[in-house]
């Protein structure tokens, strides 16, 4: 087996001791909530989006709340996010066609998901993951930079031969394909955590992490 992916079904290995069931760092208190969530957390922190909607999602928990709070009062529950002005614009076209098209119901595919206002491929991955425990895997600037660091790509067959190894699409393609299937619900929670806490962008804590000894990357750092 190539030594790359060998490593990497180790990782998985260790991180499934160490956390079994990932969740998201986003807090929200039911499907219609969590979309608010991932919406608001597009280049913004969880930690500042969380913030928002501890006070936020007591006053607006569903699509009907949402619009009767109205664009202006939810952009001052909001203001401290980035790009808050078109986020409400997006929470509010979002809520409108929840009520004209779903029912009010968060959709369960990505089709219907990625027609909502503020939702791409990203975030649809995302909310069919965590909401319908679908084996999606959402690919973010954590995941693009593990893979790439993990060298996922080199794995010598006709599969990753010309590969953009900076596209999320491709990079969500080669993880599904290498993924073990009892992992792919599961890997991008983890390559997320990872690269958040851990493998980070500019000081990784190699001294710190507890799959040191199956990456690669770590001898190039030294």
């Amino acid at each position: 087996m190539n030594k790359h992916l060998n490593n990497f079904f180790k990782m998985l290995d260790v991180w499934a001791v160490e956390n079994p069931k990932p969740m998201s760092d986003l807090k929200y208190v039911n499907p219609y909530t969590f979309v608010v969530a991932v919406i608001l957390s597009a280049q913004s922190t969880d930690k500042s989006v969380n913030l928002a909607t501890e006070k936020l999602f007591p006053v607006a928990d569903n699509p009907k709340a949402m619009l009767d709070l109205g664009i202006d009062n939810l952009k001052s529950y909001i203001k401290t996010i980035g790009l808050y002005n078109n986020k409400a614009k997006s929470i509010i076209d979002m809520s409108q066609d929840l009520i004209n098209r779903f029912n009010g119901k968060v959709p369960d595919n990505r089709d219907d998901l990625e027609s909502l206002a503020g939702v791409g491929r990203k975030s649809a991955n995302v909310i069919m993951n965590h909401i319908y425990g679908a084996d999606t895997i959402a690919v973010d600037t954590h995941v693009i930079r593990l893979v790439n660091r993990f060298s996922l790509f080199d794995l010598d067959d006709e599969n990753t031969a010309g590969i953009n190894t900076e596209s999320p699409v491709e990079i969500e393609k080669l993880l599904l394909r290498i993924t073990p299937d009892k992992y792919k619900g599961r890997v991008s929670d983890w390559l997320v955590l990872h690269g958040r806490y851990v493998c980070k962008a500019k000081k990784p804590e190699c001294d710190k992490c507890s799959v040191a000894k199956y990456c690669l990357y770590k001898d190039f750092i030294k």
